[in-house]
């Protein structure tokens, strides 16, 4: 038997802990916005046959999930306050992503976690003192920031929740708008994954059994958030981005 196929078929006897995977996941999303990608990426690359498939796996079933949420809750977008900052990112992503030497440096993932411990400490203790405007400066600068972000460490997401969540009224038109905005970008990822030969049959295989997982924590986590207080839900946002910081320097 090919190498490949032996990776295949190993693989789908794994269907039983992607598929937990993807529910947690799922419920992570929907409850506070992101980190599909930070909680399945902890165990997924053990699961498929390449690291490739596993982020592709990834970016596909988070597409699935901000879709779902979107479809819900496009009522409460802004399309002129996604558009600078969407833009801005995918320019400055692909330009970090040209001048990388080394996309696996377990130095930059510690900065990047211990940068976002202390960015989710601050907001946490100054978020009543931040308020971003929706204005171009800070659509550009959060865009900016994100595809830095995006480009070198593969994680364009806390900066733009933390955007979001500052500017944004309620939680309602933050959870539609960062939505969004990770929609657009898993589906241009998943462009670029798949013209690079990571859309195999596996990571096929591993999606169509895991779209009732994505099911499954869409509702837990849809319960979750329509129970958390308005004024508390900032702050499981900025507790969970310490924690993936924490994860991310712990694993790098």
């Amino acid at each position: 038997m090919h190498p490949i196929q032996r990776n295949e078929v190993g693989m789908i006897e794994n269907i039983p802990e992607i598929f937990l995977l993807a529910v947690g996941a799922s419920f992570v999303q929907r409850t506070t916005g992101f980190g599909f990608g930070i909680f399945i990426m902890t165990a997924l690359p053990l699961l498929m046959p390449s690291y490739g498939e596993a982020t592709t796996l990834s970016g596909l079933l988070a597409l699935t999930t901000s879709s779902f949420i979107v479809i819900r809750m496009h009522r409460y977008i802004t399309w002129k306050r996604i558009i600078p900052i969407l833009t801005t990112f995918v320019i400055i992503s692909a330009a970090a992503i040209c001048t990388l030497s080394r996309i696996h440096d377990d130095t930059l993932r510690k900065v990047l976690g211990i940068i976002l411990i202390i960015t989710s400490l601050y907001f946490s203790f100054f978020s009543r003192r931040i308020k971003l405007k929706t204005s171009l400066p800070y659509q550009i600068g959060a865009g900016t920031i994100s595809g830095v972000m995006g480009g070198f460490f593969g994680m364009q997401g806390p900066p733009a929740v933390l955007y979001f969540i500052s500017s944004e009224p309620d939680k309602n038109h933050y959870m539609a708008m960062v939505q969004t905005y990770f929609m657009i970008g898993n589906a241009m990822m998943t462009i670029v994954r798949a013209a690079n030969g990571y859309l195999t049959r596996a990571v096929g295989t591993c999606y169509i059994f895991s779209l009732a997982a994505v099911a499954i924590g869409l509702a837990l986590g849809s319960l979750a958030f329509r129970y958390i207080p308005a004024k508390v839900f900032p702050y499981v946002v900025y507790t969970y981005i310490g924690v993936s910081g924490l994860i991310i320097f712990l694993t790098a």
